[in-house]
Parts: C-alpha cells; sequence; structure tokens
C-alpha cells in the first residue's frame, strides 16, 4: 500500500489530490488511450466504508496495533535500521505476502469479483497465523487493496466483476510475528489491448531497473532519477516503438515507504526525479512502487476517502518489492524470472522479497 506524500492525514492538502466533480463521461476511455471501462465513484450512500463490515480475524493471531482502533502510531523522525534477525522476519513476512499476491493473481479471470478476490486471500493469511496489513488501517474495510484500470491506487474490493481487457493492481501487505511484508503487481484479465499491455511492461521494467540501482550509499533520489528516465522511453525491453511515442506519467503523490514492525515509516521513496536528500545504508528496509499513468498523474480522491483515480481516466499500473540494504555479501541465489505477459492465464511470474548486497539484489523467498 502506498503512502501519500504528505502523509495520509493531509490526503485533501496534497495539490495534486482532487475531489471529483459532476461530469457526464463516455462509457468507454479515449481511443488514444485503447478500449477499457472507466471506474467511477458510485453513491455515497455505498461508499461509506464506515459502514462496511469487515472480516473476521481470529483471536489467537498477533495484530498491529491499529487493528482495533484503526489508528497508527507511525511516522516516527527517523529511519529505523533493522539487525540480521529483524530483516529474516521481515523476510518471512515478504515470502507469505508473495505467496498471497500470487494466488490473487490466479483468480484474475472474467466473471470474479474484486471482493470474491479479498475473501479468498484474507482467509490464506490468516489461514498462515499472519493478519492482513489493510484492513482497518485508518479504517480501510478490507485485507487486500484491488485498483482496476483507470484506479492509481487504494482501490475497494467490491462487487464489480473482472471484465475482459481489464487491468488490475492487487497490493497485499500481510503482518507476522511483528513485521510487514508489502508487495503488488498488475496482472492483465483476458485479452488487453496493446496500449494496456505497454503500460504494464514499462511499470514492471521500471521497478526492476529501481532495484538494480539499489546498494550502500546510492541516494534515494536515484530511484526517482531512473524510473523517470525509463518511463520517458529512453530504456526499453519491450513494446520499445509505442513507450518511445507515449511517454507515460510517473504519480508523484504516492509513494513508497520504510517497512518493518510499522507499516509505514521514513524513508520515503519517490518515483518522479526529486531533490531529497538521503542515501540508503546497510539495515534500511523500504519499498519501491513506482505508478505510471497513461496521461496525467494527476488524481481524484472519490468519497470513499481512499480510492484515487485518474482525472483524465487514462489507464494506471503499479509494481511493488520490499527492499532491505545490506553492507556484507551473503549468500547467492537466482535472480528471479518473470514473463513480461501479466496474463491471469499464463502466469509464471514469482513476486519475492529482496536484499539488496554490494553484488546486486539477491532473493531471499525463492
Amino acid at each position: 500500500m502506498a503512502a501519500v506524500r504528505h502523509c495520509f492525514r493531509n490526503f485533501h492538502a496534497a495539490g495534486a489530490i482532487r475531489l471529483p466533480r459532476a461530469v457526464s463521461t463516455p462509457t468507454k476511455a479515449a481511443s488514444t488511450y485503447g478500449t477499457y471501462d472507466r471506474l467511477r465513484p458510485k453513491s455515497l450512500q455505498l461508499l461509506d466504508v464506515s459502514k462496511w463490515k469487515r472480516r473476521e480475524v481470529p483471536s489467537d493471531i498477533a495484530k498491529p496495533g491499529y487493528a482495533d482502533s484503526g489508528e497508527p502510531n507511525e511516522w516516527e523522525g527517523h529511519i529505523p535500521i533493522l539487525s540480521n534477525v529483524e530483516v529474516e522476519k521481515l523476510s518471512a513476512a515478504g515470502d507469505l505476502a508473495r505467496r498471497v499476491l500470487d494466488m490473487g493473481g490466479k483468480l484474475c479471470q472474467p466473471g470474479i469479483t474484486t471482493d470474491a478476490i479479498d475473501k479468498v486471500l484474507h482467509s490464506a493469511i490468516i489461514s498462515e497465523g499472519a493478519y492482513p496489513s489493510p484492513l482497518n488501517y485508518m479504517g480501510f474495510p478490507k485485507s487486500i487493496c484491488t485498483s482496476i484500470n483507470n484506479v492509481i491506487a487504494h482501490g475497494i474490493p467490491d462487487s464489480r466483476p473482472l471484465k475482459n481487457g481489464d487491468i488490475i493492481n492487487i497490493d497485499v501487505t500481510v503482518y507476522l510475528d511483528g513485521y510487514h511484508g508489502d508487495t503488488s503487481a498488475t496482472f492483465l484479465v483476458g485479452d488487453v489491448d496493446e496500449h494496456g499491455v505497454a503500460l504494464v511492461d514499462c511499470t514492471k521494467e521500471c521497478l526492476d531497473k529501481a532495484i538494480s540501482a539499489c546498494g550502500p550509499g546510492v541516494p534515494f533520489r536515484e530511484i526517482g532519477r531512473i524510473i523517470s528516465k525509463k518511463r520517458q522511453g529512453e530504456i526499453t525491453m519491450f513494446q520499445s516503438e509505442y513507450a518511445n511515442k507515449n511517454s507515460f506519467s510517473v504519480s508523484d503523490e504516492l509513494s513508497g515507504h520504510g517497512i518493518g514492525r510499522q507499516f509505514h515509516c521514513l524513508p520515503l521513496i519517490y518515483h518522479h526525479e526529486n531533490d531529497e536528500e538521503g542515501h540508503m545504508e546497510a539495515g534500511m528496509a523500504f519499498t519501491i512502487e513506482p505508478i505510471l499513468c497513461q496521461g496525467s498523474a494527476v488524481g481524484v480522491q472519490w468519497p470513499d476517502k481512499w480510492t484515487i483515480t485518474t482525472a483524465d481516466f487514462g489507464r494506471s499500473a503499479q509494481f511493488e518489492h520490499t527492499v532491505s540494504i545490506k553492507a556484507e555479501n551473503e549468500y547467492t541465489q537466482n535472480i528471479y524470472i518473470y514473463t513480461p505477459w501479466y496474463q491471469a492465464d499464463q502466469l509464471s511470474c514469482i513476486f519475492n522479497k529482496i536484499v539488496v548486497t554490494e553484488d546486486g539484489p539477491q532473493i531471499l523467498t525463492d
């Protein structure tokens, strides 16, 4: 789950987040963005998430401090430095999150509702003795986030069935043995047009390139520099002709974040070019989770106070891993291999927690 740049409580103050206007719009997107369904807010009554019944979690499962109150105690004024033991616990949480995400991707077929996906993944998480971190985080009513087509982030699972041609981001975070593990991916549902495929591919490339640059002493702003270059088509492995002709925008109001005992903490990881100070050090752990949009990255917040959609109804894609910085050399494991086609019926991706050493990124959860 991405962090809002000015923190969740100041969401409305963020300049790029605007409340929706009552406008009449067609049911299909402009041809320049491709053909797909555009999501828009439902009635205010349906969007009153405070009245939604939350899924139950067994009493013997350890819960984060906000599980009952909905009030997290985060954003301390320093970046946590994790010990090797803490990194192992973080890795275990990340491994579970990856396995649950993989399960969710396989469910992404036309006809299934996102609420049904939430139900299955909720059961999978608690069956492993973990707590679904988004559940009641500042009142969030579900156990995962599901963001479809023009939804930038924080989409709430509901009764809408997935449709052929949708793209959907599933964001999974679990709380296991005192630590949060956070990951997400965007999946193609059935046959997606080339515009949508190019967006998804480029977003995944941005994440991969950003991870490969991480290591001790690397400035945090290097992540944003690399992603900004890549989304402009300067470096492409797939659909290069399309990417060169159509620059994607990067959301600058939603960021990666530190993670560990807290769901969100420092550092904030910006995915656009920035002048933020600070560099990576051994023991730091944070998420990298770029969000790319077909047109403008300006967002509209729905009345549910969570769902954010693009103002111009262009599609959005996101991928996320958690990175831990290690100063010393560790045992070497194989880097994961993924296919560029994130179709649910051809799913062969493995989403992993990554440790970054002086030799580059390595997998802890293979």
